[in-house]
């Protein structure tokens, strides 16, 4: 069988209550999940200094574990929905805890000697809280336009891939990812259109 089938089965049977489907699911999409763990990792320069793609992978992994214990997605398309969730919250986290007020990542520079070269970094700590409230914006959307750009920007998908796994036509997959870009620009620019 393939990884759809077997993980639709596994998500079956984690809706009649076998406790092992937890695991199994883990195990079977443990490689996606890096994947999709290095991509979202990558938006998050600061953080690879303090935080490499398998840390953020193992934490997202027990969030996802303790989640699916109360969450039973019912298809494939809404497990890899939560898994980045999950992904995405890790990485919220490890910002908040390593560019926080107390965080280790303020009292270090993170340049390797450049920034004597350089009159301005452009990934000063207010790039990363852009950042931060950016993906935290990306929670806050609608559920058919957060899946949407998920799928395209975390996930890597390109537009016709991406309706087809959410089973809608490409028109209405980009309708949801305006509606999307331009929610997200409201909420981060305070409803300034520029």
């Amino acid at each position: 069988m393939g990884l759809t089938t077997d993980l639709q089965h596994e998500l079956l049977r984690l809706s009649e209550g076998c406790l092992d489907s937890r695991r199994t699911i883990i195990d079977l999409c443990c490689q996606r999940l890096r994947v999709m763990a290095r991509r979202m990792l990558k938006s998050y320069g600061h953080i690879q200094r303090w935080s490499d793609t398998d840390d953020v992978l193992q934490n997202s992994l027990l969030r996802l574990h303790r989640a699916l214990a109360t969450v039973q997605p019912e298809s494939v398309r809404k497990f890899y929905g939560l898994a980045s969730t999950q992904i995405r919250r890790e990485l919220i986290d490890l910002a908040r805890s390593h560019f926080g007020p107390q965080g280790i990542g303020t009292k270090h520079d993170s340049d390797a000697g450049k920034a004597s070269e350089q009159v301005a970094d452009d990934f000063e700590p207010e790039s990363l809280e852009e950042w931060t409230a950016f993906h935290e914006a990306v929670e806050g959307l609608p559920d058919a336009e957060r899946e949407a750009f998920s799928l395209t920007f975390y996930d890597g998908l390109n537009q016709t891939e991406a309706a087809r796994v959410v089973g809608c036509s490409l028109a209405t997959l980009k309708r949801r990812l305006l509606s999307a870009r331009l929610l997200l620009q409201e909420q981060l620019r305070g409803g300034d259109h520029d």
